[in-house]
């Protein structure tokens, strides 16, 4: 098992009105990975992720990819540090 790992994105482009929450979401709680999802009022897109390392990295790969309809144009990812989140919710 990887170690605990903590990272907020912001992902920018054509990603709102494409499922691009319910798909990250379903994703996160099919890893096992923790945190939220919302929408931003700039357009954007803005995410919490939080577990094992490697699940949060296939995290952050698919908020580059994003599901189909969305064209992502760029992503600025923080690292933080993990407090125990629990669940994964759409905000």
């Amino acid at each position: 098992m990887s170690e605990r790992a903590r990272r907020r994105v912001i992902v920018h482009g054509h990603v709102q009105g494409v499922f691009f929450r319910d798909t990250i979401r379903r994703e996160a709680e099919r890893r096992g990975v923790a945190g939220w999802v919302r929408n931003r009022d700039d357009g954007a897109v803005e995410a919490v992720f939080e577990g094992p390392g490697n699940d949060v990295e296939a995290m952050l790969e698919l908020s580059r990819q994003g599901p189909r309809g969305a064209r992502v144009e760029s992503v600025a990812v923080e690292d933080e540090v993990p407090d125990g989140l629990r669940g994964f919710e759409v905000r």
